[in-house]
C-alpha cells in the first residue's frame, strides 16, 4: 500500500532527498533547517528500513546509502557544504569580494547538545533495529552476521556511522552492547 513497494525503490527516494537536503546552504538561517531535515530523514530511514523484507541484493543498497548518510552528518556537523561530485563535505569559501560592508555576519551555527544527543540515539536504536530486522529474515536463519558476511557487507555494517560518531566524541566501532539500562527507583 505504498508508492514505493521494495526497499530498492525506497532507498533511491530516500537518496533523492538526501541529496536535496544536502543543497541546503549550512549558512545561518539555513544551518538549522538543514540539521532538522536531516535528523527527519534520518529517523524514517532508520524506522522504515525495517518495514521491508531484507535481501540479499538490498543490503548493499542499504549500507552504501547509510554510509552516504553517515557522510553527509559528518559534513553537518563540521559545518561544510556538500559537494556531490566527491560525495563528502567541504569547507564553505566565500569570496571577500561578495561580503558587503555592513550587512550581517555569514555564520553556521553548530549543533545543539539536545541535536547531537538526538543523533546519537538514532544512530544507537536504528542500527540495533536493524540488527534485529536482520535477526528476525529468513536469510540467515537468525545468525544476520552470516547474512552479512555472505552479501559481502559485514564490515561495513560493523562501521555504520562511525565517522559521525567520532565526530561527535563517541568511540568509534561502538556497539549497543555498550548501551547500559538505567533503572528507576
Amino acid at each position: 500500500m505504498t508508492r514505493l513497494p521494495t526497499l530498492t525503490s525506497y532507498l533511491d527516494a530516500m537518496h533523492n532527498l538526501l541529496a536535496f537536503i544536502l543543497r541546503i546552504p549550512p549558512v545561518d538561517p539555513s544551518t538549522a533547517l538543514r540539521t532538522t531535515f536531516l535528523l527527519r530523514l534520518t529517523g524514517d530511514v532508520m524506522n522504515s528500513v525495517t518495514g521491508y523484507p531484507p535481501s540479499v541484493d538490498g543490503l548493499r543498497l542499504l549500507v552504501d546509502f547509510l554510509d552516504d548518510l553517515d557522510q553527509a552528518w559528518v559534513a553537518v556537523l563540521r559545518s561544510q557544504a556538500w559537494d556531490p561530485t566527491t560525495g563528502e563535505g567541504v569547507d564553505l569559501i566565500i569570496p571577500v569580494d561578495e561580503i558587503q560592508p555592513g550587512t550581517t555576519p555569514i555564520q553556521s551555527s553548530p549543533m545543539s547538545q539536545t541535536e547531537r544527543t538526538r543523533l546519537r540515539s538514532l544512530f544507537v536504536t536504528g542500527t540495533a533495529g536493524l540488527e534485529e530486522w536482520l535477526m528476525g529474515s529468513d536469510l540467515g536463519g537468525g545468525d544476520w552476521e552470516k547474512v552479512l558476511e555472505r552479501a559481502g557487507v559485514l564490515q561495513e555494517f560493523n562501521d555504520l556511522f562511525s565517522s559521525a560518531l567520532v565526530e561527535l566524541g563517541c568511540e568509534a566501532g561502538m556497539s549497543n552492547d555498550s548501551v547500559e539500562e538505567v533503572s528507576l527507583p
